[in-house]
């Protein structure tokens, strides 16, 4: 590395080396967009703080657990958002996901409420059966998209846990109509320059309509339940009434609005996701899905799962903790607010800042042999080894997601009803592979269905 003083007058920092394969104009968009595991893996061979180009526009990315730890928590309030939310603001507007500072706080302590261990614990009801209803339409030896049936099933989950009322479901189907065009553009469009979103393309035509329709959609839902004024026990009724402790406010329909579309598409999306890649695993390992099933057995004794239950089921955690290791986000951006000191790299303010989940969680320094799938990484001598930093997919910090009690019971549910009458196996002749969308969503997948018992 080349040491200099930089220009802010701190003193020699060491200048953070440019990845090779840089292009004019492009920069090392085309390597990201066309092989991202690949290109996001080899980074930290090249230092642990290193440049990148998203077009024209620099980018540091940090490549050790402990350096994503100071963006993501030690000095979380030296960084904003960063890009990649700049750019996905038209469709999740200014809720928990964007924002940042003390809107961000407010808005965390407001949503707290929603996800209460007893709250959660009253939606696992709702969990279960909407599980059992999908299980009981499969037949022995069918072949079903796994892929697909756990997208309908969590967006099923969020919808019914979410709202109450006719209207609701309303919201549900549009959700279910919008996702998949949502999901296909909104990576690209988080990497690619913001010309490109203006560009009289299809693309772009389908990406916004199908945004705006689903906003719309949820703003009438909110409006509706505001004019009623009731509480339903459903998480809009507690967003609705949600009251900050220091000054008694409550969130605008706006604020709940876009806490709402970040509920129903980022929290399905990640949920159903992790479920297809859980039974994916499974069907490729027979000793691991033996011990999950005699686990399921031993718990549950034929009915279904409670809340209770969940701490109960350890092995199934392992492999909850496994699949979204080794299935997590891409990359999370932050944008420098100050000065900052990034592994002897001086931060100037305004500059894009970004890890790599998937690197840090296939790193063969952290995990040996991270390709290959083993629960058994997340026993608790093994697991208590792992830096801070190392295992972050749901984030951390001031910006660790409210939703994660809520995804994990999810997931442990779903398996569990799922396992009690049936075991799913991979069709043979159709590899599965993950691509790149706005998660590390599963090509389609199909698996057949076989009973359990006789």
């Amino acid at each position: 590395m080349v040491v200099g003083p930089d220009v802010a007058g701190h003193g020699s920092r060491s200048a953070a080396p440019v990845v090779p394969g840089r292009l004019p104009l492009l920069g090392h968009t085309m390597s990201l967009l066309s092989t991202p595991f690949r290109f996001l893996s080899t980074l930290r061979s090249h230092g642990e703080v290193v440049q990148i180009y998203l077009g024209t526009l620099p980018m540091y990315v940090v490549t050790s657990p402990e350096l994503a730890w100071q963006v993501l928590a030690t000095d979380a309030d030296r960084f904003d958002k960063g890009m990649i939310f700049d750019k996905v603001r038209p469709l999740f507007g200014n809720g928990l996901l964007n924002s940042d500072g003390d809107f961000n706080r407010r808005q965390r302590r407001l949503m707290q409420p929603a996800f209460h261990r007893k709250r959660i614990a009253g939606y696992v009801q709702t969990m279960a059966k909407a599980a059992s209803e999908l299980v009981e339409s499969w037949r022995p030896g069918e072949v079903v998209a796994v892929d697909e049936q756990m997208d309908s099933l969590a967006l099923s989950i969020v919808g019914q846990t979410l709202f109450s009322t006719e209207l609701g479901r309303d919201a549900v189907a549009e959700v279910q109509r919008s996702m998949p065009i949502l999901s296909k553009y909104l990576a690209i469009r988080a990497f690619t320059p913001r010309f490109a979103d203006r560009l009289p393309i299809p693309a772009n035509r389908r990406y916004d309509e199908a945004a705006a329709r689903f906003r719309r959609v949820v703003a009438e839902v909110i409006v509706a339940a505001r004019a009623e004024g009731k509480d339903h026990g459903d998480l809009l009724s507690t967003l609705l009434l949600a009251r900050d402790e220091d000054t008694g406010e409550g969130m605008s329909d706006q604020q709940v609005h876009d806490e709402v579309v970040t509920i129903l598409t980022a929290g399905a999306e990640t949920t159903a996701v992790a479920l297809a890649w859980f039974f994916y695993e499974l069907g490729r390992h027979p000793e691991v899905q033996r011990r999950f099933h005699a686990e399921i057995d031993h718990v549950l004794a034929g009915r279904l799962a409670t809340f209770e239950d969940i701490p109960k089921l350890e092995y199934t955690q392992r492999i909850i903790r496994e699949v979204l290791r080794k299935y997590p986000l891409l990359l999370l951006m932050r944008r420098a607010r100050t000065h900052v000191d990034l592994g002897g790299v001086h931060i100037e303010p305004g500059t894009e800042v970004a890890f790599s989940q998937y690197a840090l969680h296939h790193d063969p320094h952290l995990y040996p042999d991270p390709a290959r799938f083993d629960p058994d990484r997340w026993l608790p001598d093994r697991a208590a080894k792992l830096p801070k930093g190392a295992f972050v997919p749901f984030g951390g910090g001031l910006h660790h997601c409210p939703g994660y009690s809520f995804a994990e019971t999810e997931i442990a549910i779903v398996a569990a009803t799922v396992a009690a009458r049936w075991r799913l196996v991979p069709v043979a002749g159709k590899p599965v592979r993950p691509r790149l969308t706005a998660t590390m969503r599963p090509s389609r997948l199909s698996m057949t269905t076989m009973p359990r018992h006789a």
